[in-house]
């Protein structure tokens, strides 16, 4: 990993509110989600920012995520970054894939640098509103995600409308 000096001045205080947006009770309940879609306790009680970070930024718990949700990722247990910025790649590739909205995933730099973890955990939250309406006998995350409720209206009610005058 390159290192990267101390922020001072205007980087300091772009990363200080990015880690004010942490939810410590969002991180809860996925790291949650997690151990139960893994079936296995692999936080070991481990929390908070730096803890879940350090859980996290390989990749590998995502990808063996992923693949319980259905996906075929080839996982690397390499300690070499680039390895392990594939993992995150991957896991985003299958999120995408697997539904979720391009606003809902996170950059690798995000994980791997610890540059956005609040973006993280809303990322596996999305992952798990997604999953859990595709799976409904996984643990639910978060609020149900809405599903599409089209309407029709008949030319008689539209017609209807357009006679409303709006003060």
């Amino acid at each position: 990993m390159t290192t990267r000096p101390k922020g001072y001045g205007f980087s300091a205080e772009a990363k200080r509110k990015i880690e004010s947006k942490y939810d410590g009770e969002q991180e809860s309940k996925a790291r949650e989600w997690i151990e139960a879609v893994l079936e296995e306790n692999v936080f070991e009680g481990k929390e908070g920012l730096d803890q879940v970070h350090q859980v996290l930024r390989s990749g590998t718990v995502l990808c063996r995520v992923a693949n319980k949700l259905g996906g075929n990722i080839k996982i690397h247990d390499s300690k070499l970054a680039f390895k392990q910025m594939e993992n995150i790649g991957n896991f985003l590739k299958f999120m995408e894939g697997y539904g979720c909205a391009r606003c809902d995933l996170f950059q690798t730099v995000d994980l791997y640098e610890k540059q956005n973890m609040p973006s993280v955990i809303d990322g596996v939250h999305a992952l798990g509103r997604k999953a859990n309406l595709k799976n409904p006998h996984l643990p639910q995350l978060g609020p149900k995600e809405a599903e599409a409720n089209p309407r029709s209206f008949t030319d008689e009610q539209l017609r209807a409308r357009q006679a409303i005058h709006m003060p």
